[in-house]
């Protein structure tokens, strides 16, 4: 009899009991992407989504976020939104983010299908398990050309979709390797001001839901698509490491490994931000000389943008997110439009920051994420501060009263009425004790 798959492994894995804590957990990471989705789908990109959105329904009918969509529909506007903001949840061995693409996929289906709380949490955490754990495989060569949230989120869409259909094993596995065929999605997007990331999001929401329902039809699917040698990890990742996909069985799930982002900007930028809102209340009006920051290789090879010229520039601009910083406080959203990174002090305090690759925080990275910020001041005096874990990172944890107060204020930016936010809150906050989900549907915008 042939060993069995990593994805059929994988689907082995999955049946491990979930406990209350977990489907708390969950609930957190739903509420989050809530408020970014909420935010996101008034945004400019969000436009556009919902523009698509509304020709899919006869007589423009409500589509974003809740409402009277398809599934497959409200997948795809609704896995765009998420990640508008960059402001998503992100695991940082794995270097992706499972929230905008897997709850998408599984809030959708389980609107369809009438499902309770706790399937829709348990989708969810089987999701999060699932990409993270493919992503975590990958290697740094496959992030260095590829978006691994468009890569690996299809195969975390699957299993949550897979989990509300309640797939035998057998079928989730099709639903696997069907997911993983159409694994792709290159970083060209970052490299010029366009919304295509945001496509990648959508389109991974999508690819997994339609595996897992075409599964359940019996459409059957590759069981060797990650270590076949024509396999996902021979087409897409030269230095794979598939051991950890199965590693650490009895490890806790992975969502609880998840970071939360408190600042609209690349996940990159964060430690950077947070070591130079330690600085600033000592600046104390004092002009400023010159700025280095110290990060680890991929935040200098991502976020090395001194002059941004778009929004998603700005997102990924070092430069930028320091000056904010140091300038203003805590980034607001509004702090990376055009209206802000075309300010004529931001740009000439941009001009005095350096950016250089730090080999301690290299070699930390990925399972830390880590900056330093120096500031030299014009009177000779030198700031400094040191933070190797971003805000928001399971070892500099933000508590869940700031996670709910996160998603409260972007939904209150997109125009949502406080009695409507509130309800919203308390109903996410309910499904682990058994609230139902559809009372989420009828509270979504």
């Amino acid at each position: 009899m042939a060993e069995p798959s990593l994805t059929q492994s994988l689907v082995s894995l999955l049946q491990r009991p979930i406990g209350t804590a977990d489907r708390a957990r969950a609930a957190l990471h739903l509420l989050d992407w809530i408020g970014c989705a909420v935010a996101g789908a008034a945004s400019e990109t969000g436009a556009v989504f919902r523009a698509h959105a509304a020709r899919q329904q006869p007589g423009g009918a409500r589509v974003v976020l809740g409402g009277t969509a398809r599934a497959r529909d409200a997948a795809f506007a609704n896995g765009a939104f998420g990640n508008v903001l960059e402001m998503d949840d992100v695991h940082r061995e794995a270097i992706l983010h499972p929230g905008p693409v897997i709850i998408p996929a599984a809030l959708a289906l389980a609107a369809e299908r009438g499902a309770d709380g706790t399937a829709l949490l348990d989708a969810i955490l089987r999701g999060y398990e699932a990409e993270i754990r493919i992503g975590r495989a990958m290697g740094p060569a496959h992030y260095r050309q590829f978006h691994p949230t468009a890569s690996c989120g299809p195969f975390g869409a699957a299993a949550a979709a897979g989990s509300l259909l309640d797939l035998v094993p057998e079928a989730m596995a099709w639903a696997l390797g069907n997911a993983g065929t159409q694994a792709g999605g290159v970083w060209q997007c970052r490299a010029e001001p366009v919304m295509t990331k945001q496509l990648h999001t959508a389109r991974a929401a999508v690819m997994g839901l339609e595996a897992a329902e075409l599964a359940a039809l019996g459409l059957t699917g590759p069981l060797r698509i990650l270590e076949g040698e024509v396999g996902v990890f021979a087409g897409l990742a030269p230095d794979a490491r598939p051991h950890r996909v199965l590693a650490e069985p009895d490890a806790p799930w992975l969502v609880h490994a998840t970071s939360f982002k408190p600042w609209p900007a690349c996940r990159h930028c964060h430690a950077a931000i947070d070591a130079a809102l330690d600085i600033a209340p000592r600046l104390a009006g004092r002009a400023i000389a010159q700025v280095e920051v110290l990060a680890y290789a991929d935040a200098v090879a991502f976020c090395d943008r001194a002059q941004p010229e778009s929004v998603i520039q700005s997102k990924f601009s070092l430069q930028h997110a320091v000056a904010v910083a140091l300038r203003h406080g805590p980034p607001p959203l509004e702090a990376f439009t055009p209206e802000w990174f075309t300010r004529p002090d931001l740009a000439a305090l941009r001009r005095r920051v350096a950016v250089r690759r730090d080999e301690g925080f290299s070699a930390a990275y990925p399972l830390r994420y880590g900056s330093a910020v120096v500031v030299q001041l014009a009177d000779g005096a030198r700031l400094e501060a040191r933070v190797p874990d971003a805000l928001g990172d399971p070892e500099n944890p933000l508590p869940p009263e700031a996670i709910a107060d996160k998603a409260r204020r972007l939904m209150a930016s997109a125009g949502l009425p406080a009695d409507r936010i509130a309800a919203l809150v308390a109903a996410v906050l309910a499904l682990p004790e058994g609230g139902p989900a559809a009372a989420l549907d009828a509270l979504l915008p």
